[in-house]
């Protein structure tokens, strides 16, 4: 998921954005916060978010001076100017800075989410390009990553798979990775690895010569008890009761 930051004086400001926002919705974090221009370039530097709100109007650094430092020493991150002032000086300011967008408070929900939604766009059509930049001798296009990303895991299931490992194989980040994979087939990357892993659980069972513990162990699972608290959890039945009703022919509900 990408990060968000928003740099204001008024606290209000803070919640009416956090309440407004959509973010797991759209794929963000919730916002951290930063209370001037000069504690804003201070925690960028910390947590490198991916998306700036910053006022104009601010102590200590007032948003001209933030925006063209930030422009300066982060170019690739999105800023939002919101403000309370339609002046055309700040305005002037905020394209200079690249700024995505300037909007007036008081807030409206659409509008912020629809430019939240637009800076997420940008965000994952470059790290997509980057991704596709390292990877040039298996270059994936965006309709062909998704059943990439499937066929890897459909093969690696009973690995340790993580975002991290996928990203240092794919060489795209973990959220557009995330982002994609879940687009294409509605459900995340980790709650496929463990459809997977049942499914595969189930065919294994029905075999009453493996044991349990073997299963376990050739679907990544290093310990039997977790693998059959985790199949509990998803089928509603334990490994032995769910190979009892399947071997005696049973209906397994």
């Amino acid at each position: 998921m990408y990060k968000t930051l928003i740099i204001d004086d008024e606290k209000a400001v803070h919640t009416v954005i956090r309440k407004l926002g959509k973010w797991q919705e759209i794929g963000l974090e919730e916002p951290r916060s930063a209370w001037n221009g000069s504690e804003g370039i201070a925690m960028m530097r910390e947590i490198h978010p991916d998306i700036v709100f910053v006022d104009m109007n601010m102590p200590v650094m007032d948003g001209s001076s933030f925006l063209r430092k930030a422009a300066e020493e982060f170019p690739h991150v999105k800023l939002i100017v919101v403000s309370g002032y339609d002046d055309f000086r700040y305005a002037k300011t905020a394209l200079q800075a690249n700024a995505l967008d300037y909007l007036l408070k008081p807030l409206a929900a659409d509008e912020l989410n629809k430019v939240l939604e637009h800076a997420v766009e940008l965000l994952d059509k470059e790290h997509g390009a980057a991704g596709n930049v390292k990877n040039a001798e298996h270059s994936y296009t965006t309709d062909e990553l998704p059943g990439a990303i499937k066929k890897y895991l459909d093969q690696n299931y009973m690995e340790e798979v993580t975002l991290d490992s996928l990203s240092g194989h794919f060489y795209f980040t973990k959220e557009y990775l995330s982002r994609l994979f879940k687009k294409e087939f509605s459900c995340g990357i980790y709650e496929y690895v463990l459809q997977v892993r049942m499914d595969r659980a189930k065919q294994l069972l029905e075999d009453p010569s493996i044991q349990i513990q073997q299963i376990a162990g050739q679907l990544g699972y290093n310990d039997s008890n977790y693998f059959s608290k985790a199949f509990r959890t998803y089928t509603g039945i334990s490994p032995s009761d769910y190979r009892a009703a399947a071997t005696s022919g049973k209906e397994i509900k």
